[in-house]
């Protein structure tokens, strides 16, 4: 960053149309004629009848309205996170848990839990799916899973 610009320029606004000796004056540095020199022209996407640049590229994306907003946490996730004392759970892990202790984005609605790795500590897990590797694997553990069904 320049100490430059910091500084408030004392340069003046250049005041077009204010006569001959000004040196902007007559046409207002817009020449002669022609559509450009006229007020109230945009002409910036125009290319002259070609087919403009915005519409010769092909339209790409879709966003699905109807997306799930579920967030999928595996065991040998829910392990990690259990081994790091930081996050202090303790009590029961669920979405509202999960979400201020901002392990998972805020935008999702349903927890899902999924069995892939190993979960050695019992808890309380409350979520709205688990496939039944999870349910197996947490009973195992000495946990306890609770479905919430809306």
């Amino acid at each position: 960053m320049k100490l430059n610009n910091l500084i408030k320029s004392n340069k003046k606004k250049i005041r077009v149309g204010r006569g001959i000796g000004s040196g902007k004056g007559k046409t207002s540095a817009r020449g002669h004629k022609g559509q450009k020199s006229r007020s109230g022209v945009s002409i910036k996407s125009f290319e002259g009848g070609q087919m403009p640049l915005y519409r010769r590229l092909p339209k790409r994306g879709f966003k699905n309205f109807n997306r799930s907003r579920i967030a999928v946490l595996n065991l040998s996730k829910l392990q990690n996170i259990l081994e790091k004392n930081k996050y202090n759970i303790n009590d029961i892990v669920d979405i509202k848990t999960l979400k201020e202790k901002k392990l998972i984005n805020k935008k999702f609605i349903k927890l899902k839990i999924l069995g892939s790795g190993e979960l050695k500590k019992n808890i309380a897990i409350s979520a709205h799916f688990a496939s039944k590797q999870a349910l197996e694997k947490i009973q195992k553990a000495g946990g306890k899973l609770n479905i919430i069904k809306k």
